[in-house]
């Protein structure tokens, strides 16, 4: 069952991959995290450690290993925030082609215009240290959840299109974090071959 909309950012506030957090210690991860997308706008994935984060975010090394397994993770974390706070569920009172094309602009658009971020989310995403994976399976926890919601139960075999929209969104996102596409551009193909789906299975 999809979770109710408003409650994923409220939940980041008070716990993490790796336990639940304080408030002093929410208000650390979120510094951390914006220092992390500052570092990836000006020097990009290969040049950031979780050492350099710590140290504009003013967090001593030691403490953001305690949070932060890798870099990876961090960067995992990033896009997870964005997608908990940025992708709302779809309108109900439109039709389901309608409500999946609302979903997948969402989810696809929340690092566009981000300069090096996308392509950081694909390569973190892709990480096999636990922290990323256990981000990996939210993530895409997330997503499904959010995509059988505007799917519905009114079309043939909803949950083979949802199977097959997520593996529509999984190539999209690796092609425009490879840079072969614009995150924007990326986007409206995504959704053109999401309506065509949806107009084969209606």
């Amino acid at each position: 069952m999809s979770t109710p909309l408003g409650a994923e950012p409220a939940r980041l506030q008070t716990e993490s991959t790796r336990r639940r957090l304080t408030p002093a210690q929410a208000e650390r991860i979120a510094t951390m995290v914006d220092a992390a997308v500052e570092i990836l706008a000006a020097d990009g994935f290969d040049a950031m450690s979780v050492r350099d984060v710590a140290k504009r975010a003013g967090v001593a090394p030691a403490t953001a290993y305690t949070y932060f397994s890798s870099k990876s993770h961090l960067v995992a974390e990033v896009f997870w925030r964005r997608l908990a706070a940025g992708v709302p569920h779809a309108d109900p009172t439109l039709p389901a082609a309608a409500r999946v094309a609302q979903v997948l602009r969402a989810v696809s658009l929340v690092v566009a215009g981000e300069g090096q971020l996308g392509g950081a989310v694909t390569v973190a995403l892709l990480g096999n240290d636990p922290d990323s994976e256990h981000l990996r399976w939210k993530i895409g926890g997330f997503i499904h959840d959010r995509l059988a919601a505007a799917v519905g139960d009114d079309v043939d075999d909803p949950d083979a299109i949802v199977d097959a929209l997520q593996m529509l969104y999984a190539g999209a996102l690796v092609t425009a974090g490879m840079g072969h596409l614009t995150y924007e551009a990326t986007s409206e193909r995504l959704v053109a071959a999401a309506t065509r789906l949806m107009g084969m299975r209606e």
